[in-house]
C-alpha cells in the first residue's frame, strides 16, 4: 500500500518520544517509600516491556535523549544486527527532537476541518514538525493520504488497515484537498494512498482529479504522486502521469531478492518497475521517483543491483531509510544501518546518476520532499544554463 510505503509506515516512519509517560510521573508522584517507588518503578518498566511486546515500537519510544548526540554515536556498543529470538534496541542516531511552529498547527487545524489524513500524522512521522513548519530552507511539505485508511493488501512490514472491500470514495476528497493545501500556503505536496484493488482504476482518477484541482487553484505548487501500482494497469499509471503532476514516485519497498519476503504477493519488482518507466515514457518531462527500506537482511551487492537496474529504467530521484517494525506481528529487524552506511549508498546513487539520492536513517520517502527536489532541479538548470 502506498500509505505506508511512504513513507511507512506507522513504526517506519517513526523517531520519536518520552522516557517516562504521564502514567508513570504520576504513579511516582504517590510512592511514600524508597521501596514502594522501587516497586512503582520496576511495574512500570515490565508494563512498558509487555507493550512493545505487544506493540512494537511507539513514537514515545524515539524522543531524543542524551544519545540522541552525534558525538556519543560511536560510543553505542549495542547489537546492530539481530541475533535468533534477539529484539534489536534502538541506536541513538534514530531519535530526534520534533520541532513545532505556527505553521504546523495551522495545517494540523485546517486537516481536522475537512477531515482530511496525512501519513504524517497516522504514521507518527518524525520529520512532521520540520516539513510542516517549513524547516531550514522554509519549503513547507505534507504528504496527504487519498482513498481512506484501509488498504486492499497486507504488505508485511506495514500496519495499516486491510479489507477486500473498504469504503467507498469520497467523491469531494480531491476538491476539498486542494481547498486545503491553497490555504496552508505549501510550497511541495505529496498526494499518497492506500491500495484500492477494489476499484476498476485503482483510484488513478480520484489522483488525477486531485491533482487538477490543485495546479487550477495554484499553478506553482510542485505536486508528487506516490502512488500504488495499480495492479499493473498502465493505463491508469498514465492517467496519473498526465495528470499534471510535477513528480510520479511509486515506491519498491525493499531489493528485488526480497519482495515476495516483504510485500503483499500482488506486488512484485518488475510490475513496480513497469509503472515506473511507463510513467516516464508517456510523459518524459516529469521526475520518477521510489524509495528502499533497508534493515530486512538485504546484502550490500543485492542493494547495489537493485539500484542499477532502477537507473537503467531511467528512475530520477531515490530515498533510502531504515525499517521500523509497527508490531510484533510484522517483519523483525534484522539490521540498524549505521549513518556511515547510509552516506555510503546516497555517494553511490549520486556516483549512478540519480538526480537527487536522500539517504538517511529518519529519511523517508515523502521526507523533506520539496527542500530536496528543489535543490536539485535548481542546480539542474543551472548546469545545463551553462553548457548552452
Amino acid at each position: 500500500m502506498a500509505m505506508i510505503r511512504s513513507s511507512c509506515v506507522a513504526a517506519r516512519r517513526l523517531s520519536c518520544g518520552q522516557i517516562l509517560s504521564p502514567k508513570c510521573l504520576e504513579a511516582s508522584h504517590f510512592c511514600v517509600s524508597r521501596m514502594s517507588n522501587a516497586a512503582s518503578t520496576s511495574h512500570t518498566l515490565e508494563d512498558r516491556k509487555k507493550e512493545i511486546k505487544k506493540d512494537g515500537l511507539q513514537l514515545q519510544d524515539f524522543i531524543s535523549g542524551d544519545l540522541s548526540e552525534k558525538s556519543k554515536w560511536e560510543e553505542y556498543r549495542g547489537n546492530l544486527k539481530r541475533q535468533k529470538g534477539e529484539r534489536l534496541r534502538l541506536p541513538p542516531w534514530l531519535k530526534t527532537e520534533i520541532p513545532i511552529g505556527k505553521n504546523y498547527n495551522k495545517l494540523k487545524n485546517t486537516l481536522r476541518d475537512l477531515k482530511l489524513h496525512t501519513v504524517c500524522e497516522e504514521a507518527r512521522c518524525p520529520n512532521i514538525g520540520e516539513c510542516w513548519g517549513g524547516g531550514e530552507h522554509a519549503t513547507a511539505t505534507a504528504t496527504i493520504m487519498l482513498m481512506g485508511d484501509t488498504c486492499t493488501r497486507g504488505c508485511r512490514f506495514c500496519s495499516i488497515k486491510t479489507a477486500r472491500n473498504p469504503p467507498p470514495l469520497d467523491p469531494d476528497e480531491p476538491y476539498n484537498t486542494a481547498k486545503a493545501i491553497a490555504e496552508w500556503g505549501l510550497d511541495y505536496v505529496v498526494l499518497t494512498s492506500v491500495d484500492r484493488d477494489d476499484l476498476a482504476d485503482g483510484g488513478a482518477e480520484h489522483f488525477a482529479k486531485t491533482v487538477s484541482h490543485l495546479k487550477e487553484r495554484n499553478p506553482n505548487i510542485l505536486v508528487e504522486c506516490l502512488t500504488p501500482d495499480f495492479r499493473g494497469d498502465l493505463s491508469a499509471v498514465e492517467k496519473v502521469a498526465l495528470s499534471g503532476l510535477d513528480v510520479y514516485a511509486h515506491n519498491i519497498e525493499t531489493v528485488k531478492e526480497l519482495q515476495r519476503y516483504v510485500r503483499d504477493p500482488r506486488a512484485n519488482f518488475d510490475q513496480s518497475l513497469a509503472a515506473l518507466r511507463h510513467a516516464k515514457s508517456v510523459n518524459p518531462n516529469i521526475l520518477t521517483k521510489t524509495s528502499i527500506m533497508l534493515g530486512f537482511g538485504e546484502t550490500a551487492a543485492q542493494i547495489h543491483s537493485t539500484l542499477k537496474e532502477l537507473r537503467d529504467s531511467n528512475v530520477d530521484c531515490l530515498t533510502l531509510g531504515q525499517y521500523m517494525q509497527p508490531t510484533k506481528r510484522h517483519l523483525k529487524v534484522e539490521e540498524y544501518i549505521t549513518p556511515e552506511k547510509f552516506a555510503h549508498w546516497e555517494k553511490v546513487g549520486q556516483e549512478m546518476g540519480f538526480v537527487y539520492t536522500a539517504s538517511g536513517p529518519l529519511v523517508r520517502s515523502s521526507y523533506k520532499a520539496g527542500e530536496f527536489f528543489l535543490k536539485n532541479l535548481l542546480k539542474k538548470r543551472k548546469s545545463e544554463a551553462k553548457q548552452e
